[in-house]
């Protein structure tokens, strides 16, 4: 406020129905050194104006028993109290309140939400407006105004109407800058809060993958674990059977070697043949022990079909990779011995005729299956299914049920589905989350 203009002695009248509101208009202007009284609508008002008369009026527009223009209008017809300075509260949201509060004869207009400073701007422009009274104002003849399908007469001086209209456009243009800086920031808070949503949405996806992953480790250390104490018992009872066995052919050997040489030999012979397949059960369970020891990885199809050729001697067979270079499985570490197992038991049983082994590639739906074949003797009906078992076969009995064990750790199956004297075929089925095309 100027200082030019005297507060203390002066007394304002507010006039607003919402407490709350009437409460923080007294703190702002008590703050300027004003003295404040409250009505809580227009009647009350008038008594208050007659007790004890203030020197400007702040009224609120909407109220109940008699509104902000009534409250006006009844100041400007009484000739005793039609001097005192009247200023209308408002939210603003029609130009109509700014012509209906001219005809009704106020000073100014003070826009909800109200500001201090600007509070105190507006009373301060009404005081000053008082000591340069304006020579038409309220002449009586008035100016008819037509406006929004209404008419209007407005009594008040062209230089009060252009005070408020200036004051009404100031805020405004206010108003709008503020509204203008204010969706700039919403702007860039937007694009900063897009670029977030961003990262948060790779960051998940990144880690689902995590998780996705972890849950595969946690399947095949699972598994591992389980296969790891059946294969333990499973031992255990092969080794006690097979040493019982070698002790009672010894004993034998000792008590015939001297009645029956020739029988105590072949004893030996047997015996030693149990030792070879105690070594071959020690040996298997070594490597039985080291699936799923460590996490399951993703390797080229193609580049485990050629290593396990360092295993084999093909001799006069034909090894033909069809598997495309960019296909790769997700699985034990020990999975290149499923090859190896699957090209060894080719050439081993596959019998003279057979001349090449196949592996090829193909997908259908949600599943991937590799297929290796050959054109040598196959495999019975009846035995298709027991070659995966612990200890079938001609051999150790042990490469096939091993490969299926590795294969298993992370979902993968296998299955003979060759026709008997036209050859083999094993289909290795992959899950989709189990290979992919490398990039």
């Amino acid at each position: 406020m100027n200082g030019t203009i005297p507060k203390n002695p002066m007394k304002l009248l507010v006039v607003e129905d919402s407490r709350t509101q009437a409460e923080y208009l007294r703190h702002i202007l008590e703050n300027e050194g004003y003295r404040v009284v409250l009505a809580a609508n227009g009647l009350e008002a008038l008594e208050q104006i007659k007790i004890d008369r203030p020197d400007l009026v702040l009224s609120d527009i909407i109220m109940p028993e008699m509104d902000g223009y009534e409250l006006c209008r009844s100041i400007r017809s009484d000739s005793a109290i039609a001097s005192i300075p009247v200023i209308l509260v408002t939210q603003l949201f029609d130009p109509v309140d700014v012509i209906k509060g001219l005809e009704a004869g106020a000073d100014n207009f003070i826009i909800k939400p109200f500001e201090p400073q600007y509070v105190n701007s507006r009373i301060h422009s009404v005081l000053q407006t008082l000591s340069r009274p304006d020579p038409d104002s309220r002449s009586g003849t008035g100016i008819e105004v037509s406006f929004a399908n209404s008419n209007h007469t407005i009594t008040a001086g062209r230089l009060q109407i252009l005070t408020i209209l200036l004051s009404t456009y100031d805020l405004a243009v206010k108003k709008n800058t503020e509204l203008l800086e204010t969706h700039e920031r919403l702007n860039a808070v937007n694009e900063e809060l897009q670029v977030t949503v961003e990262k948060l949405e790779r960051a998940n996806d990144d880690l689902f993958k995590e998780n996705a992953e972890r849950r595969k480790v946690e399947d095949a250390l699972e598994k591992a674990n389980k296969k790891l104490q059946l294969m333990a018992s499973i031992t255990r009872h092969d080794l006690l059977n097979q040493l019982m066995a070698l002790h009672e052919y010894i004993e034998l050997a000792l008590l015939t070697k001297n009645a029956e040489p020739e029988k105590a030999w072949n004893h030996i012979i047997t015996a030693d043949g149990i030792v070879n397949q105690t070594v071959n059960t020690v040996r298997f369970t070594g490597d039985y022990q080291k699936v799923g020891i460590k996490s399951a990885v993703w390797q080229s199809v193609r580049t485990l079909i050629d290593n396990s050729l360092k295993h084999t001697s093909l001799g006069s067979v034909k090894l033909d990779n069809a598997i495309p270079a960019e296909i790769e499985l997700y699985a034990d570490p020990l999975i290149e011995k499923v090859f190896s197992n699957l090209v060894e038991n080719a050439v081993r049983y596959g019998g003279t005729s057979m001349t090449t082994i196949r592996f090829s590639y193909g997908c259908k739906n949600d599943t991937c299956t590799i297929i290796c074949e050959d054109d040598g003797n196959g495999v019975s009906d009846d035995e298709k299914e027991k070659i995966f078992t612990y200890g079938f076969g001609k051999n150790t009995g042990l490469g096939l049920f091993l490969s299926r064990e590795i294969l298993n750790i992370t979902g993968i199956a296998i299955k003979e589905t060759g026709a008997h004297y036209k050859g083999a075929r094993f289909e290795i089925t992959c899950p989709r989350a189990t290979i992919r095309t490398s990039e």
